[in-house]
């Protein structure tokens, strides 16, 4: 087993966007999937068919699956299948994500116990399940508004019931997840973490290098090498995936959005949010 959970900080801000059960019989095929949001899958009976990561997984009866946020996938079902849906999100402004921070399993045979959290999460939280079944219908800022808006007026004591068993379902793939700087130089591990607890302030290369005690010629060489990615280009990464949840999860005003991720000029954020997206903020928030 992992260490993963050895130093986890267990104050997880995990909110419930969307739980219930569906039934389906070669009606579950979507591709190219890929939202700010986690899912976790519990399959009662059937199988279908999920590929992540390049992986195709079957989805099996008694098994919890997990879809980490940003991780684009494809659904296939060719015959009958149910499981119960969970979606959640992890609101992080300036800390590590626990995606940021571990690899997690994406398949995991469940334990009795895990079908009755899941099916108390349902009835705790009976008008969160889905209308529509297709991602670009519920996959949206009016969809997802309107979830996170019921929620918040539920009983407080139902929310904490609810957060408590995302977290108990998510510390099931946290038994088993790698910790991500278990492989990589301790100095890019330090870097990737500031650069996660900071995404709402101003990060330059410059002072990445200094915190690396190194050149900032030579930094970028290894942190492209470790990340295939520029430290610039990494950087900008992690701030619009927290424009995409800002975006979809509040009603802030896109030059709010920009400036809560310390990005002073409207029009560069714009332009760099296009280019990971395909879309302007505005632009994604009423297309999605």
């Amino acid at each position: 087993m992992s260490s993963a959970t050895d130093n986890l900080n267990l104050n997880l801000n995990l909110q419930l966007l969307n739980v219930g059960f569906s039934e389906l019989n070669a009606s579950w095929n979507w591709k190219k999937v890929c939202s700010p949001f986690a899912r976790i899958y519990y399959v009662k009976s059937g199988s279908a068919r999920a590929c992540v990561g390049g992986k195709t997984y079957r989805l099996l009866p008694d098994h919890l699956y997990l879809i980490p946020p940003f991780a684009p996938h494809d659904d296939e079902c060719d015959s009958y299948f149910s499981h119960y849906y969970i979606h959640f999100y992890e609101m992080a402004m300036n800390s590590e994500s626990i995606f940021d921070k571990y690899d997690f399993p994406v398949a995991l045979r469940a334990a009795p116990l895990d079908l009755l959290l899941t099916e108390r999460l349902a009835l705790l939280n009976p008008d969160s399940y889905l209308t529509q079944l297709d991602p670009e219908l519920y996959d949206n800022a009016p969809a997802i508004s309107q979830s996170i808006a019921q929620n918040s007026r539920m009983p407080v004591h139902i929310i904490v019931e609810t957060q408590g068993i995302l977290v108990q379902l998510a510390s099931r793939f946290l038994q088993s997840a790698k910790a991500k700087s278990k492989h990589k130089d301790v100095r890019i591990s330090k870097c990737l973490q500031y650069i996660h607890e900071n995404t709402g302030r101003d990060i330059s290369v410059s002072q990445l290098a200094r915190a690396s005690c190194i050149t900032e010629d030579h930094f970028i060489r290894i942190f492209k090498k470790a990340m295939r990615l520029t430290p610039l280009q990494y950087v900008n990464m992690k701030k619009i995936e927290k424009a995409q949840l800002l975006l979809l999860t509040t009603d802030m005003p896109v030059r709010d959005v920009a400036f809560e991720l310390s990005i002073d000029n409207v029009s560069y954020f714009n332009r760099i949010f296009k280019q990971h997206t395909g879309a302007t903020p505005s632009g994604y928030r009423a297309r999605r």
